[in-house]
């Protein structure tokens, strides 16, 4: 399980934080302030540290720079009521892995935890972006993200290229049924999105959509996660919960990391999905429910069929239509558009003019290697709208590539 250091000295916050963490099936720790912060990263190890800019007694920086200094990779998330950029280019300047600004959108926040997680695990160097788009794998850490309505703009799924304009297409034809759709692709390349547009072209669109991180859930508690509890019914069970399908009734259930999840699990989402019907833990009763289902896995689940470690029988359930999302480096030719269309986005949510960029650098970040794909992109596109002048040059993103910026 995950652990998370909340560090901020408005009690409000802190409980907020941890209710909502604890929610999503953190282990949560609170300090009140820097020094007490500072106490529980030396007797406790964190996978990542949220941490109020304006925390009393120990600047954060420093408690940051302290905390890297002896030798901890612990990620932190700054947050802070300040407004511009200059709060994000000194956290991140000294070595913040991302900064949110108050009030706290809860699910940006949840992201960018994602995110820090995954990138501790790869020991990898990115950002996560501050727009509430998943800026690398969606992994450990996060069990369930629930939007109510597509009541948002539409998602947008940028490119032109024959692979890009091919998915685009497929999605088109199998929004409207409610066929089931397998999603597979290399970590990045942007299922979710998939997910998402098929459930704004469906005829559930304004009914909930529901994602759950299959990886992310231990199978002790994958029962009561996907379909609920009653009260008693085991000793944390204080009060009754639906779980995820009945969430989604009416609706899409988003299974992410498909190819993640245990043996004991997948027997019991095989279940549901061949009758259309539930049981809470602690019942006997029957639940119908009507959901669309949609699986995403960076895996061949073919190869894991012959490894024995994925049904084959869910496999076929979970398949009828299959959306291959191509990497990157199969789609080199539509990186000047998602540049153009990242500093746009980013621009916007700073509020800052967006910034040009010369078309050398643009060249530049073609020949580089994309193994996170889109969302390593737009992270990389983040950090040098952050970290340089008024245009981004050449030079800015040499610098990044060779670790200079």
């Amino acid at each position: 399980m995950t652990n998370v250091l909340v560090v901020d000295s408005e009690r409000s916050i802190r409980n907020t934080l941890k209710e909502r963490l604890e929610y999503e099936g953190y282990r949560v720790e609170t300090a009140e302030t820097g020094g007490e912060a500072a106490d529980k990263t030396e007797h406790s190890r964190f996978d990542v540290v949220l941490c109020d800019m304006a925390v009393p007694d120990i600047r954060a920086i420093d408690l940051l720079t302290s905390l890297h200094g002896s030798g901890k990779s612990t990620p932190f998330i700054m947050l802070s009521a300040l407004k511009g950029l200059d709060p994000a280019i000194d956290s991140i300047r000294h070595g913040a892995f991302d900064y949110i600004p108050k009030p706290i959108d809860l699910n940006k926040l949840l992201r960018s935890i994602r995110s820090a997680v995954e990138d501790k695990s790869q020991n990898r160097a990115t950002i996560e972006t501050p727009s509430g788009k998943k800026s690398s794998a969606a992994r450990a850490g996060d069990s369930a993200r629930v939007v109510a309505k597509a009541s948002c703009a539409p998602t947008e799924i940028v490119g032109t290229s024959v692979g890009i304009e091919h998915m685009k297409q497929l999605i088109e034809k199998v929004a409207p049924s409610d066929a089931r759709v397998l999603i597979t692709g290399d970590n990045g390349t942007g299922k979710e999105l998939v997910a998402h547009r098929l459930h704004e072209l469906s005829h559930r669109a304004d009914r909930p959509f529901v994602e759950v991180n299959c990886a992310a859930i231990p199978s002790e508690l994958i029962e009561s996660e996907l379909f609920g509890h009653e009260k008693g019914s085991f000793t944390s069970a204080i009060r009754m919960r639906k779980g995820k399908f009945e969430q989604a009734d009416g609706g899409t259930l988003f299974l992410d990391e498909i190819g993640d999840m245990s043996l004991a699990a997948q027997a019991k989402v095989l279940r549901a999905l061949q009758e259309n019907r539930i049981s809470r833990v602690g019942s006997d009763k029957d639940i119908e429910v009507d959901v669309r289902v949609v699986a995403a896995t960076n895996k061949n689940l073919r190869r894991e069929i012959e490894a024995g470690r994925f049904r084959e029988d869910l496999y076929h359930r979970l398949s009828v239509i299959v959306i291959r999302v191509p990497a990157l480096r199969e789609r080199a030719g539509d990186i000047p558009l998602l540049v153009d269309y990242f500093i746009g986005k980013i621009c916007e949510e700073y509020g800052i003019k967006p910034k040009a960029i010369e078309p050398g650098a643009i060249e530049e970040l073609g020949k580089m290697e994309w193994s996170g794909n889109v969302r390593e992109l737009r992270n990389v596109v983040e950090r040098l709208i952050i970290l340089s002048g008024q245009t981004i040059s050449l030079e800015d993103v040499r610098a990044y590539a060779a670790g200079a910026l």
